[in-house]
């Protein structure tokens, strides 16, 4: 680890007008990860741990999670499991329960790609170095996306809970040197394409402060499932966030996003659409997960990943659908 200067932030201006210049730290379970292997080596950091960004809220407007909130407190609110189970169960099965004690939200939707180039600083990595190459195409990709890759990289976004998020709608909300945005969280992330080293849609300076997402009654009927090498501290081969909205046994609309196949959180409206109007039922749900792998890009060893995906997907809307999971 390279030397660095620290810096309590006491107010969200002075940490803002400083991270121009500097990164943010508040849990570190993955920053402090990079800068041991020296992928990132910010020359200052500045914590924010102790700024007003903490909070689960649920009213008529939606809810909303402050960004300092650590991921197993939000996963065990009762307000997030009755109404929102597919969040609470999107962070449950994230990282190790150590780990969900000390991370924030705001850093889980901002962690770096897991992809083991990425994290070797000896081998070439276009999300680093940009232009430098990316050996995951010839190398060891059984781990790497099939959706939104392009030439310069195919490595997976690893968050659970922004797949939960992007599925439900949600937007993030940034505070910056020139003021406060918020927008989709589907747009935040960018497909990698000719610079995949610029992963977000922030500016310089920019904080995460806070996520909301729309109050819809019938998110109470959603899930997260998620398949992976090991039951715990795994990253996925595949994972659906799913919520549907039912009349009796006929959809009435969906929302459904995947993750450990995309190069970010992959959205999924097309098989939404392709529910709606139609009875539950396996052969339902095997037919719309048909559409979800429109697009894919399989590279040498992770072709599994389209059966995988049709798969998982049916299953969590089996089981969403009052199926057999």
């Amino acid at each position: 680890m390279k030397a660095f200067s620290y810096k309590l932030a006491g107010s969200t201006e002075e940490a803002t007008a400083a991270g121009t210049q500097s990164g943010f730290i508040a849990g570190g379970t993955n920053l402090v990860d990079l800068m041991k292997i020296d992928v990132m080596d910010p020359k200052e950091l500045v914590d924010i741990n102790q700024l007003p960004m903490r909070g689960v809220a649920l009213d008529n407007d939606g809810l909303r999670i402050g960004a300092l909130e650590k991921m197993a407190y939000v996963a065990e609110q009762p307000e997030i499991m009755e109404h929102f189970p597919v969040i609470s169960q999107a962070l449950l099965k994230s990282a190790s329960a150590q780990l969900r004690n000390m991370a924030s939200i705001g850093g889980n939707l901002r962690q770096r790609t897991r992809c083991g180039y990425f994290r070797d600083v000896v081998m070439p990595c276009n999300k680093r170095i940009p232009g430098s190459g990316c050996p995951a195409f010839a190398g060891e990709n059984r781990m790497h996306a099939i959706l939104g890759v392009s030439n310069a990289c195919c490595a997976t976004h690893p968050s659970d809970l922004a797949v939960a998020l992007v599925a439900l709608d949600a937007s993030i909300n940034l505070q910056g040197p020139k003021g406060t945005r918020s927008i989709k969280l589907n747009d935040f992330y960018l497909l990698p394409e000719d610079a995949p080293d610029r992963e977000h849609a922030i500016e310089p300076g920019e904080l995460i402060t806070g996520v909301t997402a729309p109050h819809t009654s019938w998110y109470r009927r959603s899930a997260y499932l998620k398949i992976r090498d090991r039951e715990s501290y795994e990253f996925a081969l595949c994972s659906a966030a799913v919520a549907l909205d039912m009349d009796g046994l006929k959809i009435r609309d969906a929302r459904i996003a995947v993750g450990g196949v995309g190069t970010k959180p992959w959205r999924l409206p097309e098989v939404a659409q392709a529910l709606i109007g139609q009875r539950v039922g396996q052969e339902t749900f095997e037919q719309a997960a048909e559409v979800a792998t429109k697009g894919s890009r399989p590279l040498s060893q992770n072709g599994f990943k389209v059966t995988l995906l049709k798969r998982t997907l049916t299953r969590a809307l089996m089981h969403v659908g009052g199926g057999v999971a």
